[in-house]
This record gives structure tokens, sequence and C-alpha cells, in this order.
């Protein structure tokens, strides 16, 4: 399919826009707030409170979205994406007060610290930090520990994706599923996504290689499955997943050989692709209908998981 002329109109006027790699990050993160207004509207009857937590290296703002209704809740921890270094929990009100809505979920996003200032595993640790906070205070929640989701997209895919294995690893937790939305999940950028989109979609595969060099400490970290699920020895008894990617984001290879990997292994995978989508385009509601269109398919697709 080509490129959805909602996207392309979307693209325009930053084509000739200098990419993050080349700004520098402060600038970039100033950028983040231009405009909170990309992703639409909030959805009404669902709450939102913040508070803090304690962390191993700081404490972390979580963002709590609760659907009204006193019934017991499903449950969702998620991980926002900005390439581990930009973006922040503000800028996904209006995307999760949607699925909390539409899933009949509690979510709790974790605020986790940003590279390169606090390389892997310091983010991967903070999120770790916030699954366990979520398990801990279920009851007082008014979640159902049974129901109990984990998700992020894009470097919060990429975080999301490590936890769970990390969980599986430990042996700590019942994840009931896991959301990946366009997650960074392997280091060759040599996929056929990644040249076939290098630039001109977004986010260019220079600034994605130039992300993980920020995010990632050693050479020993591109083969730690935690910090690179792709690296993964096996995915065997991990959660069953929903994976997202977008056809013209150079990480729709990642995700679709995470999904693949994941399913050879006998987990429960519900893939989906989006033609004419490009990276981040969950986002972007106010512009790319498909990004408010998608969150009925997330919602519909953990209900689908949970009556398991």
């Amino acid at each position: 399919m080509a490129l959805h002329p909602q996207c392309e109109a979307f693209l325009a006027p930053g084509a000739d826009a200098p990419e993050l790699i080349d700004i520098p990050i402060a600038t970039g993160r100033a950028g983040s707030y231009v405009d909170m207004t990309l992703s639409g509207e909030l959805t009404p009857g669902v709450t939102i409170a913040n508070q803090f937590i304690p962390g191993d290296t700081a404490d972390l703002l979580i963002r709590i979205y609760r659907p009204t209704g006193a019934d017991i809740k499903n449950g969702l921890a998620y991980f926002h994406g900005g390439g581990w270094s930009y973006f922040s929990v503000d800028m996904y009100d209006a995307q999760l007060t949607a699925l909390a809505s539409m899933s009949n979920s509690v979510i709790v996003s974790v605020n986790y610290q940003k590279s390169p200032e606090h390389k892997f595993p310091i983010p991967h640790d903070d999120c770790f930090t916030g699954l366990k906070w979520v398990f801990a205070n279920a009851e007082k929640l008014g979640i159902d520990s049974q129901k109990i989701g984990i998700g992020g997209d894009s470097a919060g895919g990429n975080l999301a994706a490590g936890v769970a294995l990390r969980n599986r690893d430990e042996k700590l937790f019942p994840i009931a599923y896991q959301l990946l939305i366009y997650p960074c999940v392997g280091v060759n950028f040599e996929t056929d996504s990644y040249n076939s989109n290098a630039v001109g979609y977004g986010l260019s595969k220079r600034t994605m290689s130039w992300l993980w060099s920020l995010y990632l400490n050693s050479e020993g970290d591109y083969t730690n499955h935690y910090a690179v699920p792709l690296s993964s020895a096996n995915c065997a008894d991990l959660p069953p997943a929903i994976v997202i990617t977008a056809e013209f984001d150079v990480l729709r290879d990642d995700g679709r050989q995470y999904a693949e990997k994941m399913m050879k292994d006998g987990v429960k995978v519900i893939y989906r692709d989006y033609p004419g989508m490009i990276h981040g385009f969950f986002n972007y509601g106010k512009y790319i209908h498909d990004g408010i269109i998608a969150r009925t398919h997330f919602a519909d697709a953990i209900k689908e998981l949970l009556l398991q």
C-alpha cells in the first residue's frame, strides 16, 4: 500500500527539519512539548492521578488512569516511547484514557529515567519497579491480579518486552499479556524495513541507530536480552502478546521478527501490521485517524487474551 495521505500530510511540514541526531538533546526534548494535542482529545469517564514511587536509583513519577465504576478492573503497566531519551507520561493522556476506558483497565504509566544520562539498565530497572508496584498494589488499585498486562510503544515496547523476559526468568508475576506497539527489539540496522524506510518517514535509520547508542552502555549490552529482546535464546513461557507494526517504519521487521520468534516458541501472538502507517501513528490521532482506530483494536485484543 502507498503511504497514507494523512501520514503524508503529517510529515510534509517537517520534511526539511533536522533529525534528532543533528540537534542538542535538550532542544529535541523541548520540542516534544510544542503540540500537546497531537494525540487528540481525552476520553471522559477516566480519572488521572499522579504519584511518586521509590525506585532503585530515584523516585519515579507514575500516572494512574482509572475508568469509573466500582467493579474490579484489569490492569496494565505502561511504558511510553521516545527512544529512551525523549517524551514523558505527559504525552499519553489521550491514548491511555481511551485505552483504559475501552479495556476496562487501570493503567499505570511509568516515567522512567532517560538516556543518555541514565543508560541501560536504569530505564529497564525503573520499568521493572513499576511492574512490581502494580502487582503489590493491585488490591488497593481495584485490579484483578490475574489480569495485569505490560505494554509500551517504540522504546516503551522494548522496555515492556525486556521486563517480560526478566519476569519470566525470575518467575515472579503472572503477567497476563504483552502489548508491544512498533517495538524496537533488535539491533540489525540492515533489515528490509530499515533500508526501505531509511529516510522520509519520520523516524530514520540513522536516528534509530544513534538512539540505541545512547541507551546501551557497552558492546555486551547488544546481546543482553533484557536490552535487546530479539537476542533472547528463546521466548518460551512468555505471556501472550499483541504486536503492532507500521508499514513505513524502520522498526517494522523488528516487531514482525519478534512476533514470529515468540510464535515459534509456543507463545500466542496477535500480530497486525498497519498498512500505509508510519512510526508513532498511535500518538498522532489528531492528524492520523488510524491512531484513533488502533485504540479499539488494542482494547479488543486485550479483552480477547484476558478471556482465555
